[in-house]
């Protein structure tokens, strides 16, 4: 199965999540080949810190969540939480597909190490095997299809024998980093192995800081396309570039100084994924919540509470009932709307929110993005936490956004 075997209108949704300019604008034909790429995988791991999340919606036992996919990682740490019910949705058939592993492989492993070996190390020679003895006979059709298909000859699963988070538009990204970082004469191993936060910041001072200066980095960073394997999209790289007065390079050089300085390198997951390409390869070890061993009895009672779903989040909830969820976790996608999107979408928020509910979502620029753009009578029944979407920020150790929000429901 390819993914074209997907429904049309699933592809019709995602064009008309990024689509915003004219087809034969250059802004319009960049557009169409960012949507192209989210039709294969693009995060083998989500870049979004569910740590942060967790702590801003103060989740509570039996909490109903509403959930962007994505490579499911937020999904899965949700769990530890004790939530009633998660719906997850997305429009990559991919992610979809990856998630649905996630959940299939806590229910049918047998135990804590067997499961990291598949999807913490997500390296280890016989996960193949596993996958077709264990995790396979309990998987939908599709998402077999998806992991079973030999778009490069050998099947999708085998991924994780090779280390998968190597894998998708972001693992190639990175790999395409580190060619560049090595061609600029950089060896990771020594951030990696520092002891202190100071150390990290002579390294970045040192190794990092300069190489923003070259001027192929420079001419890189200054195409839009050439962010294209972060997951974003033109219209969100222009709010990226206004942060920086126009000039994308001093934002992400801000940005790369907080992955690598604001936080201790071994607590740091997002950092050993981006600087080595896999988690640590021993105890104790930074990794998202659901692999940490102390949570695999909670994720494996917990899993049969997701429902994954290949459709638009405005869609779903155009189908719950009034008041039944308690926290939404929108992710960075309103960077990709319109006005028309967002308002459809806050309209349903509303509706489905009980009083209290909270929403947490990220933005590529600084500014939140909702005020001048959602219809004041939508708008005016939340709240914006500033205490929370500030703490939210420190926190997150992805550093990829420049601001998190929270906003609550007032009823």
């Amino acid at each position: 199965m390819t993914d074209t075997t997907y429904p049309k209108t699933l592809q019709q949704q995602l064009r008309s999540a990024v689509h915003q300019n004219k087809r034969f604008s250059l802004t319009g034909q960049l557009e169409r080949l960012f949507a192209q790429c989210f039709h294969g995988l693009v995060y083998a791991q989500i870049w979004e810190d569910p740590v942060a999340d967790m702590a801003a919606l103060a989740l509570q036992p039996g909490d109903n969540m509403v959930c962007i996919a994505s490579g499911g990682c937020n999904v899965m740490s949700y769990l530890t939480a004790d939530p009633g019910s998660i719906t997850a949705v997305d429009l990559s058939p991919a992610h979809v597909a990856l998630l649905k592993l996630k959940l299939a492989a806590a229910q049918t492993l047998p135990d804590f190490d067997g499961f990291y070996d598949f999807l913490g190390r997500a390296d280890v020679p016989g996960n193949a095997a596993v996958y077709d003895r264990l995790i396979a006979p309990v998987l939908d059709a599709q998402s077999r299809a998806w992991w079973e298909a030999r778009p490069r000859l050998r099947r999708r699963i085998e991924m994780f024998e090779h280390g998968f988070y190597r894998f998708g538009l972001l693992g190639r990204f990175i790999g395409a980093a580190h060619l560049v970082a090595r061609l600029g004469g950089v060896n990771f191993r020594p951030l990696l192995e520092a002891k202190t936060m100071e150390d990290q910041v002579r390294f970045f001072d040192r190794r990092i800081a300069p190489l923003y200066e070259k001027p192929i980095v420079r001419f890189l960073a200054q195409r839009r396309a050439s962010l294209f394997g972060l997951g974003i999209p033109p219209a969100q790289y222009d709010k990226l570039a206004a942060d920086g007065g126009g000039d994308v390079v001093p934002v992400l050089r801000e940005r790369t100084r907080k992955l690598m300085c604001d936080f201790p390198i071994a607590e740091n997951y997002f950092a050993w994924q981006a600087f080595n390409r896999a988690y640590a390869a021993s105890e104790p070890r930074s990794v998202p919540p659901y692999l940490e061993r102390q949570n695999f009895q909670a994720l494996r009672r917990n899993a049969s509470r997701v429902e994954v779903l290949n459709r638009s989040f405005t869609d779903v909830l155009a189908e719950a009932p009034d008041a039944s969820k308690q926290a939404y976790v929108l992710l960075d996608a309103q960077d990709w709307m319109t006005d028309a999107q967002l308002n459809a979408l806050w309209s349903q928020i509303t509706r489905t929110a009980t009083p209290g509910a909270r929403v947490i979502f990220r933005t590529g620029g600084t500014a939140d993005i909702l005020p001048g753009r959602v219809a004041p009578e939508i708008l005016s029944r939340w709240s914006r936490d500033e205490a929370a979407s500030a703490a939210a920020f420190a926190a997150d150790r992805s550093a990829i956004y420049g601001g998190v929000h929270l906003y609550r429901f007032e009823g």
